[in-house]
């Protein structure tokens, strides 16, 4: 009797530690396949933050705090030809709330600029040159047909470091911009007219207006495809300069920083007299903010 007692305690205490075994197993796999899912779900969520991000850095009056800075680089300036100009470009941009329905949005591009042999040989300039201020008023909401656009004012601002990096003139104008987003394209223009209201006698007047026509692509990868000309019209010169860009950029993640980095080539279908040439090179940087 006790040998039948104890095979059954013994079979029943195997039968046990089998079924807790296995609850055991099961639970580990479902642990394991949650880990993966949320992983996954993280990356998938990630990659899709990206992606919105990029598109909604192509709206150049998107509600999205962001520093961009653009380096060009241009040759065959100047009379002879010989000078070349690098320019950074620091254009941060900064959303305001308004009202419920309208955004202020403030553009600000201020030139750090080194330049050599334009003026004369073994010549050069390196400083700040006039800043450009652009403030936006936007509707928050497209209208029926998807369109976003902005108006408002543009200031320039005589802040050049040196005589030759700036026109040294106070000018004013209007500007305005209109574009679409339909699915992964985004296209539409920027345009402002500046005029000058004020500076030195001896300098010469400011009459110009600036055209930017854009289109961009962007993938699943928050990759982005963008070609654009960045035109301006001499009302005194009557002269055209028309360059080309064609430019790639990808947002990427470091820590919790989200960042555009990019690079593109230019080409300038027109130029002014002394205006540069040929081909150019253009890098980006962007620091993106978002709330």
């Amino acid at each position: 009797m006790t040998n039948l007692f104890s095979l059954l305690t013994h079979s029943n205490t195997k039968q046990t530690t089998k079924k807790t075994a296995l609850r055991t197993i099961k639970t580990l796999l479902l642990l394991t396949s949650l880990g993966c899912s949320q992983l996954v779900f993280a990356e998938v969520t990630e990659a899709d933050q990206k992606a919105a991000l990029a598109k909604k850095l192509s709206n150049p009056i998107a509600a999205l705090i962001s520093l961009p800075m653009q380096y060009n680089y241009d040759s065959d300036i100047g009379p002879s030809d010989l000078g070349n100009r690098s320019t950074l470009n620091i254009q941060p941009v900064i959303p305001f709330s308004i009202s419920e329905d309208w955004n202020l949005i403030s553009r600000t591009i201020l030139p750090v600029i080194n330049q050599q042999d334009i003026f004369s040989q073994g010549e050069s300039q390196t400083g700040i040159g006039d800043v450009v201020q652009s403030i936006f008023f936007s509707p928050k909401a497209p209208t029926n047909d998807g369109w976003i656009w902005g108006v408002g004012p543009v200031l320039l601002l005589p802040t050049g470091s040196d005589a030759k990096l700036s026109a040294d003139k106070f000018g004013l104008g209007p500007t305005a911009v209109a574009l679409k987003q339909d699915g992964p394209w985004t296209y539409g223009g920027l345009a402002n007219h500046i005029v000058s209201i004020g500076g030195p006698s001896d300098r010469a007047d400011i009459s110009a207006t600036f055209l930017q026509p854009f289109v961009s692509y962007n993938t699943k990868t928050a990759t982005t495809l963008s070609l654009s000309t960045e035109s301006t019209y001499d009302w005194k010169s009557r002269q055209w300069a028309v360059p080309v860009n064609a430019s790639v950029s990808q947002m990427i993640k470091l820590g919790d920083q989200l960042f555009s980095v990019g690079a593109g080539v230019k080409y300038w279908l027109k130029n002014t007299a002394n205006g540069p040439k040929g081909l150019g090179f253009r890098l980006t940087f962007t620091m993106l903010f978002p709330k």
